[in-house]
């Protein structure tokens, strides 16, 4: 087979896949609850958020806006990094602080790395044996890989967002940095409809290739379960095909504000402009030429308000 048919065959497999995962999951009501919390933060209105998610599986999460809204606002739905949870909310204050309304989505299994969790990975698949976190988790099918259920979530996360009453469903972007915005990228491709995608040094992009490059976890998980189990090898990358950044942003079409650090040895930039040079719709690049995997930080961030104050002007 020609290498053009291979991939449009591969494009046709990815979607049939993607389209009978997420049929699967909306056939649960999404069930959004919005439960009102007093976080101290008096300025800002923040609810405990709790929606249905892969499996119609319990995912919880924070919305946060400022308090004294009465009309819908455009509304960013933020991922988490690897190994971390949703926090506390005093962890999300920038973008109800720019005036706009922020879904935060807890990670399925994650919070106990770096930032707190409440979100227990309910499902018993991909249950063989694996490297200690979440990048071989299920990996020998597409149907068991972690990622199937957390990129599920991630789809049904903004839907949640959108059945909030004082959010714009037509304006909603998705963000997050290194898993965080591997997961945006994930959703810009898997849902048409998105207002904007800003994934900061996003991770899960060129699986192959970044195992190549870098000895650094989380990637370095999937190199030493290839190390232990080298009949596996193909089975692996074959699974993570389904996963990876660089296809999903072939299908995004929204408008992109993406970042590297030139120096990153977790998410090589090379994995980066992968993603990035695939990306489909109207984009840009923010390098940060002395940084590692830190990115832009502060920096980027207020990048990332301007951008969308622009976008949404």
């Amino acid at each position: 087979m020609k290498p053009t048919a291979r991939r449009a065959q591969n494009r046709k497999t990815l979607t049939r896949f993607w389209q009978r995962t997420l049929q699967a999951a909306r056939a649960f009501p999404i069930a959004a609850k919005f439960t009102p919390t007093d976080s101290g933060l008096d300025l800002l209105a923040v609810h405990d958020v709790t929606f249905n998610g892969y499996g119609g599986q319990p995912i919880r999460g924070w919305m946060l806006l400022p308090r004294a809204t009465k009309a819908a606002l455009p509304c960013v739905v933020k991922y988490i990094g690897y190994g971390g949870g949703r926090s506390l909310p005093a962890d999300h204050l920038l973008w109800p602080s720019a005036g706009y309304a922020c879904l935060v989505m807890d990670t399925r299994g994650q919070g106990g790395a770096w930032s707190p969790g409440d979100t227990p990975d309910h499902e018993p698949e991909g249950g063989n044996p694996q490297h200690p976190g979440f990048m071989t988790r299920g990996v020998l099918h597409p149907d068991t890989y972690y990622y199937r259920r957390v990129f599920t979530d991630a789809v049904r996360a903004v839907e949640a967002a959108r059945a909030f009453e004082l959010v714009d469903p037509a304006r909603v972007a998705v963000t997050g940095g290194s898993q965080g915005g591997g997961i945006a990228l994930a959703v810009a491709g898997l849902l048409p409809d998105i207002a904007a995608a800003l994934p900061d040094v996003p991770f899960l992009c060129h699986y192959r290739v970044a195992t190549e490059l870098t000895d650094s976890n989380p990637y370095a998980e999937i190199a030493n379960y290839c190390r232990i189990h080298r009949d596996k090898v193909e089975t692996v990358f074959d699974t993570l095909q389904y996963f990876d950044g660089v296809n999903f942003a072939a299908r995004a079409r929204c408008p992109a504000l993406f970042s590297a650090g030139l120096m990153d040895d977790v998410c090589p930039p090379r994995t980066v402009y992968a993603a990035y040079n695939h990306y489909a719709g109207s984009k840009r690049m923010q390098l940060w030429s002395y940084n590692r995997h830190e990115g832009g930080a502060v920096h980027q961030e207020m990048e990332k308000v301007r951008y969308l104050a622009a976008h949404w002007a």
